[in-house]
């Protein structure tokens, strides 16, 4: 079994959705996203992105020291920035996701900026806090979302485009697991993989 299948069965819906970036069919992503991401879904999302959340705390526990200054995988970013990124990005899309869906979209909200990545020289334990307080921000965030999740959800982001409320609760884990694929091929000793988002991008909606 790979790291993935172990994954399987505690998020079944992120790990369908990101299979087909596994085979570059990026069109099934966001079939699946769309498919998976139905009325009531939130309350079964939460704690399929804790067992997410639960993988990137695992990993991040035994990395070796020095493989938080090793490549990342994405532009020219090191892991720690790899990581902080997507702590940042699974809370941040969650939490956008539920101002929409209570009706508290700021008129004058920033565009997305995709590719942001976290700090350079960020420690151990700093990312593992990170990890944590975006699950506790998804949680209660999920709350919002909750009998809202066919809504539609003003952000756009730039490579992703927009989704409804309840699909970017859903496509925070699917990018969980990109994240996860490169911190899984580290450990393995593989060269870092390229960043899908940009050939996910390009695909047809």
């Amino acid at each position: 079994m790979t790291w993935l299948d172990d994954l399987e069965a505690g998020a079944p819906d992120p790990v369908a959705a990101f299979r087909g970036i596994e085979v570059r069919a990026f069109l099934s992503v966001r079939r699946e996203v769309r498919r998976r991401s139905t009325a009531g879904s939130a309350e079964t999302l939460v704690p399929q992105l804790a067992a997410l959340a639960n993988a990137l705390t695992e990993i991040v526990t035994r990395l070796p020291e020095a493989a938080f200054r090793a490549p990342g995988g994405e532009d020219d970013w090191n892991v720690a920035q790899a990581i902080g990124h997507d702590a940042a990005a699974r809370a941040g899309l969650v939490l956008a996701a539920s101002l929409a869906a209570s009706d508290r979209w700021p008129t004058d909200a920033p565009v997305v900026v995709p590719g942001v990545p976290g700090e350079a020289d960020a420690s151990r334990e700093h990312l593992l806090r990170k990890v944590g307080q975006s699950q506790r921000v998804i949680e209660r965030a999920a709350r919002s979302i909750a009998g809202h999740e066919l809504d539609p959800c003003p952000l756009v982001h730039p490579l992703v485009g927009k989704l409804r409320c309840g699909e970017w609760l859903l496509f925070a884990g699917v990018h969980d697991l990109m994240h996860l694929e490169q911190l899984h091929g580290l450990e393995a000793g593989e060269a870092p993989r390229p960043d899908p988002m940009a050939e996910l991008a390009t695909s047809p909606s």
